[in-house]
């Protein structure tokens, strides 16, 4: 084997090892080995056909990334993963199963065994990034696609699943569907998005969660007091009970959950109970509210007596 032959070889594998033991047609044409070159190669066992224009370098066997490369690589250079494989690779989701889904941003590409492939032109190049070198849909659009076919318990363990693995936030993500007015999905994630990113103003939240107070039938709470150096939002010293409202449920800055540690060991070491309910909960949910509040207020040693629900008070 020539020095040539060797450096060929050599870079042949490094390419190889990159995309996850494939290569196409084209690479090995382009790093200077001839039709001849190849076919040489196949008969010995080294390159090992799986698609038209791809090989696997070495052993036959591909890993599921190396499967993914497999397809991309056979349906063109404007390919990439989407939907629900694009979702397996980020981890926020399951592929379907017996076939990769492929989007192409062309009109005029042939369907392929094993592939499920999404035919648009018109998708932004800005929706397109490489992860572990194979090119698939950014979280914000594959959150998207995956939201026009899953119900909502399953769009918001997405879009948990996005937020604990850092890819993007509830908010930002919220903030991000401006962007793509009217695609489909994005109703359906904006609808799940609503609950999560959902915050009252102050007078909202107060003159709410008072009535909901009213109806589990505890005193009213005192409001805005400062106690062991911090403000809290609502008080009942003769229960030594703290109730604080979160306006972000699934995701706070790591300044911020440090600092709300630092206000729950606070009122635990001066011997308090607190609960914290999400401004959602307070608005969509005071059924629940109402329940804890009377629970807690019960174990303290208070007996409330839930008043009947005023008509319209929410």
């Amino acid at each position: 084997m020539g020095d040539s032959t060797r450096q060929i070889s050599k870079g042949l594998w490094a390419l190889a090892a990159r995309q996850h033991g494939v290569v196409t047609r084209r690479q090995l044409l382009e790093a200077g080995l001839g039709s001849g070159g190849i076919q040489h190669r196949v008969a010995g066992g080294r390159l090992h056909r799986v698609a038209r224009g791809v090989y696997v370098v070495g052993r036959p066997e591909l890993t599921r990334r190396g499967r993914w490369m497999v397809a991309t690589l056979s349906c063109g250079p404007r390919a990439m993963l989407s939907h629900g494989s694009a979702a397996a690779l980020w981890g926020i989701g399951k592929e379907p199963e017996g076939s990769i889904e492929i989007t192409v941003r062309v009109f005029s590409a042939r369907q392929r065994p094993g592939i499920r492939l999404h035919r648009r032109p018109g998708l932004r190049v800005s929706d397109v990034i490489e992860f572990s070198q194979i090119p698939l849909t950014v979280p914000v659009r594959t959150l998207i696609d995956l939201s026009a076919r899953l119900d909502p318990p399953d769009i918001e363990r997405a879009i948990n699943a996005a937020d604990t693995k850092g890819l993007v936030d509830p908010e930002s993500l919220r903030a991000a569907l401006a962007a793509y007015p009217g695609q489909h999905g994005v109703g359906r994630l904006r609808d799940v998005l609503d609950r999560r990113t959902f915050r009252l103003t102050d007078s909202e939240l107060e003159r709410l969660f008072l009535a909901a107070v009213e109806v589990a039938g505890l005193a009213l709470p005192s409001t805005g007091r400062r106690l062991n150096g911090f403000k809290v939002d609502f008080f009942w010293p003769a229960l030594g009970l703290v109730v604080e409202t979160d306006g972000l449920r699934y995701h706070r800055t790591p300044a911020q959950q440090a600092r709300d540690r630092l206000r729950d060991q606070a009122h635990t070491a001066a011997g308090l109970t607190q609960l914290r309910f999400t401004h959602a909960q307070v608005r969509f949910d005071p059924d629940h509210v109402i329940a804890t509040l009377i629970a807690t207020a019960r174990r303290l040693g208070a007996k409330p007596r839930p008043a009947a629900r005023r008509r319209g008070w929410r």
